[in-house]
């Protein structure tokens, strides 16, 4: 299938277009904007509008990348950057619900979802295959980790480690069990990321130092749990919490 833009669309000159998108009645796509192949764009989507930024520079040359295959469904708003030469960018084959948005300079992984208005602030960063509910909010500089569950409405406002579930208010409640068994992850590979979670987030003392001798001890040994407990090593906030009746909590690290 040809790139097809709708009559009513706007395409600005200079916006790159790959093969066979689809470019919907009233949408918007800036000069500013990159699209990969096979991206689809629904009615009234504003693709590399100004970042929502007081200071902003209208005239620097800043962007936004769409991967292919990925579909940006209605009223969706992806902002450009606000530093010269720099790109907001959203990944592969992702899904973008109605109203949802990604302010500047964000980075979206691959096929990761976004339901009806979820909203993200400047500067995230979302790992591949994430969810998130609808109405969720991150905070800017916030990371979601990969194959991490977002719940509906839950307020992020601090890192969110890899294929962990996160609702209400930076509330971990558990590993993303669903997402990993269908990724082909195996039974015995989850049992050690449980492990890894209790051993982190149930043991007194600073989480990232926790996070860090659990790794060199050399107990963990699958790739997923060494990812988990290396994601603590990055990041400027603090991590979403972990709360159990009873159990010892870690203290947060800045």
């Amino acid at each position: 299938m040809a790139t097809t833009i709708h009559p009513t669309a706007i395409v600005e000159a200079g916006a790159q277009l790959g093969a066979d998108c689809e470019i919907q009645a009233y949408a918007v796509v800036t000069k500013h904007a990159v699209l990969g192949d096979a991206v689809v764009v629904h009615p009234f989507a504003v693709v590399g509008g100004d970042p929502q930024y007081l200071k902003f520079d209208r005239a620097a040359a800043t962007g936004v990348r769409i991967g292919a295959g990925t579909v940006i469904r209605e009223h969706v708003t992806i902002n450009r950057s606000i530093h010269a030469g720099k790109f907001t960018v959203v990944g592969t084959n992702c899904f973008l619900m109605a109203a949802s948005h990604v302010g500047h300079d964000c980075e979206v992984g691959n096929q990761v979802v976004f339901a009806n208005t979820a909203l993200l602030a400047g500067h995230v960063s979302v790992g591949d295959g994430t969810f998130l509910g609808g109405g969720a909010a991150v905070h800017q500089f916030c990371r979601i980790g990969e194959g991490v569950m977002v719940a509906g409405h839950a307020s992020i406002t601090r890192d969110v480690p890899h294929f962990t579930m996160v609702a209400e208010r930076d509330d971990v409640i558990g590993f993303n069990v669903v997402g990993l068994k269908r990724r082909g992850v195996s039974r015995a590979v989850i049992v050690e990321l449980k492990a890894a979670f209790a051993a982190v987030y149930f043991t007194a003392g600073n989480i990232r130092e926790v996070a860090a001798q659990q790794l060199a001890g050399g107990t963990f040994l699958s790739v997923e749990a060494r990812r988990f407990l290396e994601f603590f090593a990055g990041g400027k906030r603090s991590f979403a919490r972990a709360r159990r009746a009873g159990g010892a909590e870690n203290d947060d690290a800045e």
